[in-house]
């Protein structure tokens, strides 16, 4: 009887096995699409922001000084109301339906709660975006956690700080 190694009846299989996903299972969306729907949607959101506010800032502050809107504190929560609408209203109506934003769409990735069921609408503005974007405004510990979400994408499950708070995966549409 031979005992090498390789002749052993009970040492175990060393055929190399490649996960399949199930039937059901998503695929996670890549990195690379992730990153460009974001640029897609920054760009998005820049462009038309900059148009609204050029044009309701040059309303409402005629004599072009911050202290005609309550000062700069006004001004600044003035771009943050701008801004929070102008996202729902390009984006609400693809995330309450579809679980995408328009990059999203564009490069055919969809928002999932990690169980594979659909994310709500309040999980994905509430937890996903808005919590993030609140944590980002602090000043010193926002630069923290815009690195560490950012850093984080390259863990095996390509899930961003922002996808543990909500319990969100993004997969392939």
């Amino acid at each position: 009887m031979n005992t090498a190694p390789d002749n052993n009846p009970f040492a175990a299989p060393t055929a190399h096995v490649a996960d399949i996903p199930h039937a059901g299972e998503q695929q996670l969306g890549g990195r690379g699409a992730r990153l460009g729907s974001v640029i897609i949607d920054g760009m998005l959101q820049g462009a038309v922001y900059y148009a609204v506010a050029f044009t309701m800032f040059s309303t409402l502050l005629p004599s072009n000084s911050p202290d005609s809107f309550g000062g700069m504190a006004g001004v600044f929560v003035l771009q943050i109301v701008i801004s929070v609408g102008l996202f729902i209203a390009l984006h609400g109506y693809l995330l309450a339906t579809q679980g995408q934003t328009i990059g999203k769409k564009l490069l055919g990735l969809r928002i999932l709660r990690s169980n594979g069921e659909r994310a709500s609408l309040g999980r994905l503005l509430g937890l996903r975006y808005f919590l993030g974007w609140v944590l980002l405004v602090i000043p010193f510990a926002g630069a923290i956690y815009g690195l560490a979400d950012c850093l984080m994408i390259f863990r095996d499950s390509r899930k961003c700080l922002h996808d543990n708070i909500a319990d969100t995966i993004v997969v392939k549409a």
